[in-house]
């Protein structure tokens, strides 16, 4: 695709190196579900200690998210980054090495914090750093490096438990991958983490966040090695600067505007209900749902990683249609079609029905979450709010995202128990509901505008 006036090479090069912290949040949150039985029977836990398990990271996450808007609208994008990266870093190796299940969780609570803090600071710096031609694409390579990410870790689980038998393990390499497995499968994330760390510092701040705080030349300094032309460069600098000089000094002030209130409620309700449409609980409890329908434990793993490749392959196909058809549309569709598969797998659970039609129907709801709400949702929240409020806003829809994501980690297994898998699956069916209306109703067509467009449709809702 052809960006006239922008350097796309460098464009592109930003936007993959913001989105390696997506990989991190992906394999964080995918790689549990292969440590969840193995940890549950070494130390013994019930459903509610195994939800807590799954769940303290995404306390963490809740945490993260909290505190992400403000670090980035103080410190900067890019130093925001920096911070996650350390504390992922810190999480892999303290879970693989962490003597008992009380430091394991403490552990997993510091990842989580890095996951909430990157899933809010990759999305806005890319969104801030790319052509609103090509916004939508650039903000899904996030969502790609995510499903890579889940990807990367159902397949370290597959081989780490097919090779778990291997003799030629011995000493620190047995304990970790043969003998207590998960904590190979935990610790490996530290190569990836080192990665994101160091590559963070070879890509600039982002130069509408330099204008915020005052840094006029800097700014126009990396716009001019995000544009081409001079009158490129000065045209976004103007749009970025008058909006900005617009806005109220203070960045709490503006949620006393009508339209702020509206698109930060928006944005946080679709946020937290995509989480009760049943992504996660496939993402955390894949393996266990798989054997839920009779399948052995090799068998449910490798299930798992098709899930996993699925996801990546169709999100590869969402990055290139999502400027084209538009967000709207594929939600319309994605939806419409995920309502469908869960009625179909809550049924197949009910008529004690398995294998092969049921995988199929997963995969099948796989591809519409991926294909709608999961290459959606975080270009939509990156890309709805004002320049000088972006980063607090965008938090608070991330703190309702991972609410919800804490709330189905926590209680999926109780769900899977008490409701049964048919009725888990039928009420993630009923909670796509709510969704479409909001997303027809309330939220704006974004493709194709600039943020600054975007801007002064939520301030005309005043």
């Amino acid at each position: 695709m052809k960006v006239q006036g922008s350097n796309l090479g460098y464009v592109v090069f930003l936007s993959i190196v913001a989105a390696l912290g997506g990989i991190l949040f992906g394999y964080d949150t995918a790689v549990i579900s292969g440590t969840t039985a193995d940890v549950a029977g070494q130390f013994g836990l019930d459903d509610i200690a195994k939800g807590w398990y799954v769940g303290c990271a995404l306390v963490g996450s809740i945490v993260g998210v909290a505190c992400a808007g403000m670090l980035s609208d103080y410190l900067g994008r890019k130093k925001t980054m920096l911070i996650a990266a350390v504390l992922f870093s810190v999480s892999a190796i303290g879970c693989c090495v962490c003597a008992g299940f009380n430091d394991l969780v403490a552990y997993r609570i510091i990842g989580g914090v890095g996951i909430g803090i990157v899933s809010i600071v990759s999305p806005i710096y890319i969104s801030e750093i790319s052509p609103a031609k090509i916004r939508g694409t650039m903000v899904s390579l996030y969502q790609l490096a995510v499903t890579m990410g889940l990807l990367l870790a159902y397949l370290v689980n597959f081989v780490i438990l097919k090779n778990s038998g291997a003799s030629q393990f011995s000493g620190f390499f047995k304990w970790v991958f043969a003998d207590e497995l998960w904590r190979g499968m935990l610790g490996s994330e530290s190569v990836v983490t080192l990665l994101f760390f160091f590559i963070i510092f070879f890509i600039p701040e982002s130069p509408r966040w330099l204008i915020v705080k005052g840094r006029d030349d800097k700014a126009l300094e990396i716009f001019r090695r995000l544009k081409n032309s001079e009158s490129g460069v000065q045209e976004e600098f103007s749009l970025a600067k008058a909006s900005i000089a617009g806005e109220v000094k203070s960045e709490w002030s503006a949620f006393k505007e009508k339209g702020i209130v509206k698109a930060v409620l928006f944005g946080s309700a679709i946020a937290i209900l995509g989480q009760f449409m049943g992504v996660n609980a496939v993402l955390y409890y894949g393996p266990d749902i798989f054997a839920n329908a009779g399948l052995a434990a090799e068998e449910s793993s490798f299930s798992t990683v098709l899930v996993g490749l699925v996801n990546m392959l169709t999100t590869i196909l969402a990055v290139f249609i999502i400027d084209r058809v538009g967000r709207k549309k594929l939600i319309y569709f994605g939806v419409s079609s995920m309502i469908l598969c869960l009625i179909a797998i809550g049924t197949i659970f009910l008529t004690g029905g398995g294998g092969i039609l049921l995988l199929t129907f997963f995969l099948l709801y796989i591809f519409s979450q991926a294909i709608s709400i999961s290459a959606v949702v975080f270009v939509l929240l990156s890309e709805m709010y004002p320049n000088r409020v972006r980063g607090i806003a965008m938090s608070i829809a991330g703190f309702s995202l991972w609410v919800g994501t804490y709330l189905i980690g926590q209680f999926t297994p109780w769900c899977m128990t008490n409701l049964t898998p048919a009725g888990t699956f039928y009420f993630f069916a009923v909670m796509c509901l709510p969704y479409m209306y909001i997303m027809w109703k309330k939220i704006p067509q974004t493709t194709g505008k600039t943020l600054e467009e975007i801007e002064a449709y939520w301030k005309s809702k005043n």
